[in-house]
């Protein structure tokens, strides 16, 4: 449940910025029937940022609850403050969640000792496993590979989504981690080489509206057939790229609603609808996916 391809799922809003419950629906059918590994509800995809923690709890468990245990669900409890990490762990705790996808604690930029104390106290708050997420590009700033080592002899830290795009931080973290910590990537467009360096899978973007094809991707990497998987990356690397031609998750939000995954690809402020002039360059990459 932790390896292959892991959907950073998008939260779907109807016209009223309400959360969408048949289109959630639908994108959780929609996965499972793609053969997608698991979904992480409400991380940055899901815009975390933007829905309250009421919101944020009710979406975790209506995905819980939608999916009926057919697939995996790992909650998004990142956030930028120790204290609130851990109330909305332990608000999940019973709900029938996997684990949890925690980010690195952004704007306030602790140290290295920051986060290695952050994590330690929500992952001693809770017996559900636990998985580091380090996007500096969001946070501000970077957990390197010591730190890393240090939170993975924590019993319930399982692993790390490595969102750098650093495919050196692969054997970075294999030397100072046991076999069994997991290593995702965070990124879609090195992802195939990530897994071919180590990884054990991708918390995909892309995964949202191409979720047959990254599924078949994973599984590729896995069975160590990198000639299929690199053509197959190739006919997806527009869509990887595209996808956050503006901020995440705009695109893939537009992108879904033209394939019919969701009905409306309604946002909070301060995210705003995908610009004119980039509908065109979107149409283009779900061609070359073999998406239309």
């Amino acid at each position: 449940m932790f390896t292959g391809s892991i959907v950073a799922l998008v939260t779907p809003m109807d016209e009223n910025e309400q959360v969408c419950e048949s289109s959630l629906k639908k994108l959780i059918d929609y996965h499972i029937d793609s053969g997608t590994s698991a979904i992480v509800a409400v991380g940055t995809t899901g815009e975390s940022a933007t829905l309250t923690h009421d919101e944020h709890i009710d979406v975790v468990l209506r995905t819980v609850e939608l999916a009926d245990g057919r697939i995996p669900v790992i909650a998004g409890t990142g956030t930028n403050a120790t204290a609130e990490g851990i109330a909305l762990t332990q608000r999940l705790e019973k709900s029938g969640v996997v684990g949890c996808l925690t980010v690195v604690p952004y704007y306030n930029r602790p140290t290295q000792e920051g986060m290695f104390q952050h994590f330690k106290a929500i992952a001693q708050s809770t017996d559900l496993p636990q998985l580091l997420y380090n996007v500096p590009g969001r946070t501000g700033c970077d957990m390197l590979p010591e730190t890393v080592a240090r939170l993975a002899e924590i019993k319930n830290i399982i692993g790390i989504k490595e969102a750098t795009g650093n495919l050196s931080r692969v054997s970075q973290i294999q030397a100072l981690t046991k076999e069994d910590f997991i290593l995702l990537s965070g990124d879609d467009e090195t992802a195939l080489d990530f897994m071919q360096l180590g990884g054990q899978g991708v918390i995909s973007v892309t995964s949202n509206v191409a979720a047959r094809e990254m599924a078949q991707l994973c599984a590729l990497a896995a069975a160590g057939h990198f000639t299929e998987a690199r053509a197959l990356n190739q006919r997806l690397m527009a869509l990887h790229q595209h996808l956050f031609y503006e901020p995440n998750p705009i695109p893939v939000k537009w992108v879904a609603k033209q394939l019919g995954l969701i009905a409306n690809d309604t946002l909070r402020l301060p995210m705003t609808p995908l610009s004119a002039t980039s509908e065109p360059i979107l149409l283009q990459a779900i061609r070359d996916a073999g998406l239309r």
